[in-house]
């Protein structure tokens, strides 16, 4: 928008100044003409005068003679009596010359030059009287005079051109800042307001998208209080189930429906703790993953060592900084080791692994247990919900979130997050 002012103010005060810039060259050079006219008529006048007193010949070339070589006049006097005084490169037999002689005033501007001729009647006959000026001596100060003009037109551009840019950056400014509101918002950054600044029409474009923003985040705050809210309400019925599953007297018909009921239970947990989040200030965050794998490994550890599960960390001592809250990470860490603990033996082991490569990190939690923990898991009746919620979380920050058999036997789960690199 910045150019497009600009180039439209440009090209308008540009009109402008052409508009008044070549009618006044064209003024400056009939101007110039017109005072080299007025010179060489004046020098005519004045020697005309002299012709008519009937100065003699002598005298008269005399003066004729000193006029000339005083200025850029050049005088030529016809006498009655056929002689040619002064400047004698035009003949009699000039066509000027012999008007003039038949008694009629001439006066010519062409691409010679200009020339007055002024015919005087004397006692003797007719006189002639001839000024003449050069092409130079027209133009005298006229390219100097157009230089001028034109500098002050690029100069009156050029003040134009900066107060039309910097009046294009007072409107287009705030709309830029504007857009990069929007550009937040459209990030995850529910905190980002506009400023209230510029024209009425941006002004309300910021206040629209604040109003925007306000609703976006209500939304989502109501849209997590329903889902808790009837995550909580599933809790009860799940409690009246696992009470009459324990009350069934067949002792496998039991214990199939409290598995059943776990997975039901661990389910509905997951959904609650989702739930829970807070709608973030920002939810561009990033966190330590070196930092967060190593506090998670070693909340899990205690419980592995009751089960009697070796456990293996490997986890980089520098930072590893990745696009995800610490608390989103630590529930995908909490969902991945909870689901070997859930689909394995007490006495599998397992092992956890964060890899930096150049542009991610790759956490990889793998076991030794009888296969794919997500197969088991459709076997046996679960919902995987919550490797669905860390597959979200991964996607959300730009990763990715698979997992499979291993060759040598187990199951293996990746999660690849880009790095942080600013």
């Amino acid at each position: 928008m910045r150019r497009r002012i600009s180039w439209l103010v440009l090209i308008t005060t540009s009109t402008i100044v052409a508009a008044f810039v070549v009618p006044l060259c064209l003024l400056v050079r009939t101007l110039a003409e017109d005072r080299a006219m007025a010179a060489a008529d004046q020098e005519a006048g004045n020697i005309a005068a002299l012709v008519a007193g009937r100065l003699d010949a002598a005298n008269l070339g005399d003066v004729v003679d000193t006029r000339n070589a005083a200025g850029d006049v050049r005088l030529t006097v016809y006498t009655a009596d056929d002689q040619v005084l002064g400047d004698g490169a035009t003949p009699r037999t000039d066509g000027e010359v012999r008007r003039a002689l038949g008694g009629e005033g001439v006066t010519t501007v062409d691409d010679r030059g200009g020339r007055v001729l002024l015919p005087v009647v004397t006692p003797d006959g007719t006189a002639v009287v001839r000024a003449s000026v050069t092409v130079d001596v027209l133009r005298a100060g006229v390219t100097r005079a157009w230089a001028s003009i034109i500098g002050l037109g690029i100069a009156l551009m050029a003040v134009a051109a900066f107060i039309a840019s910097l009046l294009g950056r007072r409107i287009s400014e705030p709309l830029y800042a504007v857009a990069a509101v929007a550009h937040r918002l459209r990030e995850g950054d529910l905190s980002a307001r506009a400023e209230v600044d510029g024209t009425e029409e941006t002004e309300e474009l910021a206040r629209a998208l604040n109003g925007l923003a306000e609703r976006t985040r209500e939304l989502l705050a109501a849209e997590r209080g329903a889902v808790a809210d009837l995550s909580h309400r599933l809790r009860t019925p799940v409690t009246a189930l696992r009470l009459d599953a324990e009350a069934v007297p067949d002792a496998e018909l039991a214990r199939r429906l409290g598995e059943h009921i776990g997975v039901l239970q661990r389910s509905i947990d997951a959904i609650v703790r989702d739930a829970r989040r807070p709608v973030r200030e920002d939810l561009r965050e990033r966190c330590d993953a070196a930092a967060v794998v190593r506090d998670r490994v070693a909340f899990w550890r205690a419980l592995a060592d009751d089960q009697g599960r070796p456990v293996q960390v490997t986890v980089p001592e520098k930072p590893v900084v990745v696009p995800l809250a610490a608390d989103d990470l630590a529930d995908v860490v909490d969902v991945l080791v909870d689901n070997v603990f859930a689909h394995t033996p007490e006495p599998v082991g397992f092992g956890v692994r964060l890899v930096v490569s150049e542009a991610s990190a790759r956490l990889e939690v793998v076991d030794e247990g009888d296969g794919p923990s997500g197969v088991r898991q459709e076997r046996e009746g679960s919902t995987g919900l919550g490797l669905d919620i860390a597959r979200r979380a991964a996607a959300a920050a730009g990763g990715s979130l698979t997992f499979g058999a291993r060759p040598e036997g187990g199951t293996e789960v990746d999660l690849v997050l880009p790095l942080v690199t600013d």
